[in-house]
């Protein structure tokens, strides 16, 4: 199943996965290696309650990460709050609130044509009336139990939570909020980058050494964040397409265009991590399966940057091919082994769904 030719560090068979991750995770965490690779728990411990809830950010803490991952959006009223995406029908209940239906819209969004409810028109109260639902629960169907259960929380409420949490665990939470369509926000007089300094300058997190990260998938509100933070910048590199503020301007260089040496130099100046789709630093071939890596951790680490590939998630349909433990989609595969691929690249952290999993394989 997994070609253990390509990568020596693949040393953990499926069996040994799936029997590691049937069991209900502790808040005992393994001790770091020497060489600390960094847990980001991609929206929280998403892999086991619904995403972006305070519930997913909490049990991500208790399982060792060392960040939790907000991405944010506004409200009408120029709240950040935590959302995937400003489109909030799959992650809301608003589609039962008949108070709402007049709310429902077409609108694009990076070139997107999406049909739904958007955070940019409602209030905070408005939003605060609506309750989580799990955004895949055909893949994840025990993580629906608890839909209806949460509250859509505010990044301030975010920040709040990682630091009760780091007084109760005894190691600092980091926080690593993701700015969602910032061009979009901007055209509407909903600009992010101030925002999020706002609250960062409230909470005395705006200051070299902080523990936080900010991301995002452009480039033009890095170089505003730059400019106006004082905290670690991450460029997110997909694994195909561009920067939509690139798009917009008509800037023809693409995602592939910012990880080749120049390219990386480049964001250098202006980001302190970059955060790539992991199949940019291991492609898949058209079935699905590893390739070999590319030199892009090694480039980036030439130019100064630290590397935090996106997103590890346990189950079969996330996973490489080599890594499949069966055909059933939402089943648990060799998650251990993809991790050990990665780690062997010698990146300086990660995101995932999974985070108990990603500290377990850290540790060993």
């Amino acid at each position: 199943m997994v070609h253990r030719t390509r990568l020596a560090a693949l040393a953990v068979s499926a069996v040994t996965a799936l029997g590691a991750v049937a069991q209900l995770p502790s808040t005992a965490v393994p001790a770091a290696p020497e060489h600390h690779v960094e847990v980001f728990a991609h929206r929280g411990a998403s892999g086991y309650r619904p995403e972006h809830t305070l519930a997913s950010y909490e049990l991500a803490a208790r399982m060792g990460a060392d960040y939790v991952e907000p991405d944010l959006v506004p409200t009408r009223d120029g709240v950040l709050v935590s959302r995937h995406e400003n489109e909030i029908s799959g992650t809301t209940d608003v589609a039962e609130h008949p108070e709402f239906a007049d709310r429902r819209t077409t609108k694009r969004v990076d070139g997107v044509a999406l049909t739904g409810w958007f955070t940019e028109d409602f209030t905070l109260a408005e939003l605060k009336a609506l309750r989580a639902r799990e955004r895949v629960p055909r893949l994840r169907p025990n993580n629906a139990i608890y839909d209806g259960r949460f509250e859509v929380p505010t990044f301030q409420e975010v920040v709040d939570l990682a630091a009760r949490l780091s007084v109760e665990l005894h190691r600092e939470i980091g926080v690593a909020p993701e700015t969602k369509h910032p061009g979009h926000f901007r055209r509407l007089g909903l600009p992010l980058e101030p925002r999020v300094v706002r609250v960062l300058e409230r909470n005395g997190l705006n200051r070299p050494g902080a523990k936080v990260v900010v991301q995002s998938f452009e480039v033009g509100n890095l170089r505003e964040l730059d400019r106006s933070s004082r905290v670690r910048l991450v460029q997110l590199i997909g694994a195909e397409g561009a920067p939509p503020d690139f798009a917009d301007s008509g800037d023809p260089r693409t995602y592939a265009d910012l990880v080749t040496p120049e390219g990386l130099r480049e964001i250098a100046g202006y980001a302190d991590v970059l955060g790539p789709d992991a199949r940019v630093l291991l492609p898949l071939d058209e079935g699905g399966r590893l390739t070999g890596p590319t030199t892009v951790t090694a480039d980036a680490q030439a130019a100064g940057l630290q590397v935090v590939p996106y997103s590890v998630r346990a189950e079969n349909e996330f996973l490489p091919a080599d890594f499949r433990s069966s055909e059933v989609p939402g089943r648990f595969g060799d998650v251990f082994g993809y991790l050990d691929a990665l780690f062997a690249l010698g990146v300086d952290g990660l995101f995932s769904d999974h985070p108990d999993i990603a500290v377990e394989a850290r540790g060993r």
